[in-house]
């Protein structure tokens, strides 16, 4: 469906998910066959999940797969792409996951004259040693909320190709690397296209998901409203505190590495990538990158819901938001209106899923 990046409805169920992604594994649900019933214990990862799903729902109202794809982003060690029209909490939640990990935050406001030393860092001559020395910038966080991206120029854009991709810069001829953990969350606004710039091929490549963010339903926008009302002048972010270390998030990530694909599931997720290059319906398709995101993305989502290995639906729910900034229409689709979404929806029903 347009703009879901899971298939289902995404009616959130009584435990705080939305009915579209892949259940929890249940006492009498049984892994794929050859493998032990429990090979990593995932217990402490689902627990931090639960905690940074309460301390959102202290501010956040609904919003439900942002802040799941978050969650898998997070532990998949992968950018974020979130797009949506103003006042859909779209910097509010990016700055809520960045108070929630105990780690260092930057956020930077992208605009038209914003040059790279503005992002990068630039250097500055020190009178005492009469050398020049490089002052970091803003990037040099390890998370770094870049508001409105859309709204610098092709050449500020460039200059987060090296970081967003191998996790560090080079100056000067020399190299810095940036801190563990590093991940960038990035918004922009679809509408509005006054003083904007369309990002590269090559930066929306970066980006492991990219995440359209909807109006609430009526009810939430009523829920909304309630908290407002009955918080009055207490500060909106007060009550957040960290649940998770830097330290923890690292540890978390390599036991997703750890979890199980079988090989089907990894030609399931190369053939729907594939079929990306041969659809009638795009002039683009979608690069090997695209296929590590969805098995990386399926292994982080796996996780989340307490199984050490994938399934169809894992895969199945990460294609949307890996692949809609990553394919291009034809001239002729885009005129006519077609969303990307119903067509990575039609390449998915048209790939068998394995057995």
């Amino acid at each position: 469906m347009e703009n879901q990046p899971f298939e289902s409805n995404p009616t959130p169920t009584p435990n705080g998910l939305p009915t579209g992604l892949p259940p929890t594994v249940a006492g009498n649900e049984m892994p794929p066959s050859g493998l032990p019933s429990s090979r990593i214990d995932l217990t402490p990862l689902r627990e931090a999940v639960g905690r940074i799903r309460a301390e959102v729902g202290k501010v956040i109202v609904g919003q439900h797969q942002l802040v799941e794809l978050l969650i898998v982003a997070l532990l998949a060690d992968g950018h974020v792409l979130i797009e949506g029209v103003p006042g859909v909490a779209k910097t509010l939640t990016a700055k809520l996951i960045a108070r929630i990990v105990s780690v260092n935050f930057s956020r930077i406001q992208f605009t038209p004259d914003l040059m790279p030393s503005d992002v990068l860092g630039t250097s500055v001559f020190n009178t005492k040693t009469a050398e020049f020395e490089f002052r970091k910038g803003p990037i040099f966080s390890n998370l770094v909320l870049i508001d409105e991206i859309n709204r610098s120029p092709a050449k500020t854009q460039a200059a987060l190709f090296e970081v967003m991709e191998e996790r560090q810069i080079t100056f000067d001829g020399t190299t810095y690397a940036m801190e563990k953990p590093f991940l960038v969350l990035a918004t922009q606004n679809p509408i509005d296209q006054e003083g904007t710039y369309r990002l590269p091929e090559a930066q929306l490549d970066r980006f492991l998901f990219k995440i359209q963010v909807n109006y609430p339903s009526l009810d939430e926008e009523a829920g909304i409203l309630t908290r407002a009302h009955e918080r009055q002048n207490h500060p909106l972010l007060e009550d957040v505190r960290p649940v998770l270390s830097a330290a923890e998030l690292e540890g978390y990530r390599d036991q997703i590495k750890s979890v199980h694909a079988d090989a089907e599931l990894l030609r399931y997720i190369a053939r729907l990538v594939t079929q990306t290059r041969a659809h009638p319906a795009l002039f683009l398709g979608a690069s090997p990158r695209a296929s590590l995101a969805i098995m990386n993305g399926a292994k982080a989502l796996a996780a989340v819901q307490g199984r050490d290995f994938v399934t169809p639906e894992d895969i199945r729910a990460m294609v949307a938001p890996v692949l809609r900034h990553r394919v291009l229409l034809t001239p002729e689709k885009e005129m006519e209106g077609t969303p990307v979404d119903a067509v990575i929806k039609q390449i998915v029903d048209g790939v068998e899923v394995p057995r």
